[in-house]
Formats: C-alpha cells, structure tokens, sequence
C-alpha cells in the first residue's frame, strides 16, 4: 500500500503525536509498504530513509486540504491517516473537515486524544459538534484506548461511527543504554548517592497530568524523611501546545514555594539513549495522571518498556492491563498521601520493585511496533476494500 501519514507535528518537532507517527511509518515500511508522512513546512531532512517526508502543509487552516488532496494525487496515495491531536494542528478546526466518507483515497483518523479544537469564546457544544464531525466523515476511526473508545463507538448516540477500531500505541522511546553505562556514576551527575531515593518523570507537563501533584509528593516524601528527589526526563513543553509553557510555569512556581529547587533536577530534550540512561537511573517512575492512567500514553508506555517500578494513577474505565501490585501499582487520582505512601512503599520493598520490573517488561512486549504496524495495515486494507 501506498500510505499518507497526516501529521501537525514531526521529529525534530517535539511530541507524542510527531514520535508516534515516525514510529509507525517505520514499522510500516518494514512491513513493506510505501510511507509518506505529510506534515508542516520545516526546512530539514527525515530522520528516517525508508520515509518520504513532504513538509509542504502551509498552514493547518482552511486551506490545508487543498494542500493534502494535491500531495495524495501526485504520490498515487491508496489512504490517508490523520494523527489528530488538536493542538498539534494550531487548535484550528479546518483538520476536523476530511473529505466526506468514500472520498478517494479513503480516510482514517487515529484519535490521540478527543480534546476540542478553539473555535471562539463560549462556543459551547460547537466545539464537540466538530471532533463528532471528524469521526462521521473519516471512512474509518482508529482509538487507542478503552475509554476513548466508550466515547467514540457506535452505541454512543452523540457519536455514531460505524467503523472503528482500537489500536494501542507504543513506546516512543527504544531501550537503549549508552555505551559503558554506569548508573552510579550517571546519578552522580545531579549529585545523588545509592541512599538517595530518585523519583523520575517522563514527558511533558500540563494539568491533565499532574505535574503539581508530582511536586506535592515529593514534598510529602521529605516530610516523611526520605531522601528523596526528582528528575524530569525530556522536554517539558513540546513545540505543539502552548498551554503547556503556562502551565509548566506553574509547576516552578509551586516547587520554588516548597523549597524544593535543589531536590527537583532536569535532563531537558535529550537524545533517545540519554532518555533511557536516565529512565534506568531513577528507583521510581511517578506519573499522578489526573484523569487516571491510559495505555493513550506515550510516557507510561517508555515505563513500561524500560522496566522501571511505576507508581500511576486509579484508571477511570476499566483497563484489565494495568494490574495492581503487579505490573503497575496504582493510588486514586490526586490524592497525594495515597501517591506517597505508594512510593514510600516500593522504597522500602525490593522484592516488590522486582515484580513490578518484571512486570511492565511482560506488559510492554504486548505492545511492539510490529505488531501495531501489522494492525494497521490490516485496517487500512480493509478501508480501501
């Protein structure tokens, strides 16, 4: 097959959504079929060789589709796959208006998230009206999870889609320690000895996913007079939404009023092998999602993957892959003496870290690119039949 990939955002952008997609396009030329990842004009070169990348889109307002139709004819395009993340497209809505259904070549849209676009202040149930209007006209819907599943299936009255599919995601980040790695002497670059109790965070801050809770635990942890500490691993921003700058301001501010500078440590943007130094460097991930804990989550998936003992949120539908106490262990959503005494625990507990670590390694093989790809193409395939 001949496969566009629609993309608002694309390495070196940083994001889930730009990682996701070059992650894909690789798996799915692997697989043998032509990739073209269609995404903003950037003067650089593709990362990945075996990926066409046309860097073309101008602007992701009203005349974006023009733009696609045009590219998707002259490269003989069998499908079209939208990664929709609204922020990744400027909060504009002219993304959500894909050609109506049996327009060729057929169009599929991976959800990421079901967050509205900005249309004008107040716009109310407007703003839904246009996610609702992107799923009914893609001749196929892809969702990553359970829950935006619940929202987007056919049984939903506000949302009838008459072909979906769950597709999970993967891991962004491949595990790959630099060479004579020593994680003692890794550690010792943020100045922490064996005794000290390194809390890590992958990926980037907003509300949604509990960076103040993150910082308010690690100041319950002090409080209980562990040695604790916190490093942030990656970018803290992204390059697509903005809101993320204000909130991570916030985040500072809060660890300033704690008192916690000196115990709150950052790697920045950093290449994958340094990400995953630093993910085997800390004792314990903490991800305090808000809105409970996702397999729509790159970050929880580069745990996972990784090996490291997590402490996550409660789930708010049912996830039967996340298991307490086996692969992930689990504390409702912002509830912070719950968040550390899940921490406080796995520090005094290594045969517990151990099962976890196991665990998440056992969780995470469920989830390769190949296996993703294969799924995919499959319902692609079935789209274009």
């Amino acid at each position: 097959m001949r496969i566009g990939l629609i993309t608002g955002e694309y390495p070196p952008d940083q994001g889930g959504v730009g990682d996701f997609t070059r992650e894909l396009g690789k798996a799915l030329a692997a697989l043998g079929h032509d990739v073209h990842v269609i995404t903003g004009v950037l003067q650089v070169a593709s990362d990945a060789s075996q990926i066409s990348v046309h860097r073309e889109i101008t602007s992701w307002g009203w005349s974006c589709w023009k733009q696609i139709r045009q590219i998707a004819q002259r490269e003989r395009l069998n499908v079209l796959n939208v990664q929709f993340q609204t922020a990744a497209y400027s909060m504009h809505p002219a993304i959500n208006l894909v050609p109506r259904r049996r327009s060729r070549p057929p169009m599929a849209v991976t959800f990421h998230d079901l967050k509205v676009p900005y249309l004008f202040p107040k716009a109310g149930p407007l703003r839904w009206w246009v996610i609702k209007t992107l799923a009914q006209r893609a001749d196929g819907v892809i969702v990553t999870n359970r829950k935006d599943e619940s929202r987007i299936t056919p049984s939903n009255r506000r949302l009838p889609v008459s072909h979906v599919a769950r597709i999970p995601i993967g891991s962004n980040i491949t595990p790959r320690l630099p060479g004579a790695y020593d994680r003692v002497l890794w550690r010792k670059r943020w100045k922490l000895g064996p005794d000290d109790l390194l809390l890590g965070y992958f990926g980037f801050l907003n509300e949604r996913k509990g960076g103040e809770d993150l910082i308010k635990t690690l100041a319950a942890l002090i409080a209980r007079g562990l040695p604790a500490h916190l490093l942030f691993i990656g970018g803290r921003v992204g390059s697509s939404d903005p809101a993320n700058l204000v909130y991570a301001k916030q985040v500072e501010h809060l660890i300033a009023e704690c008192g916690l500078k000196h115990r709150v440590h950052y790697t920045d943007f950093v290449p994958a092998e340094e990400v995953s130094a630093s993910l085997e460097a800390v004792d314990v991930c903490v991800l305090p999602y808000r809105d409970g804990a996702s397999l729509r989550h790159g970050s929880l998936h580069a745990c996972l993957a990784h090996g490291r003992p997590i402490v996550t949120t409660q789930p708010a539908v049912e996830t039967p892959e996340l298991r307490n106490g086996e692969n992930v262990l689990l504390a409702p959503a912002e509830d912070i003496a719950a968040l550390a005494e899940s921490v406080a625990r796995l520090a005094a507990d290594a045969e517990l870290r151990a099962r976890l670590e196991k665990g998440a390694v056992a969780l995470a093989a469920e989830f390769t690119w190949d296996h993703i790809a294969a799924r995919t193409a499959e319902f692609f395939a079935e789209l274009i039949a």
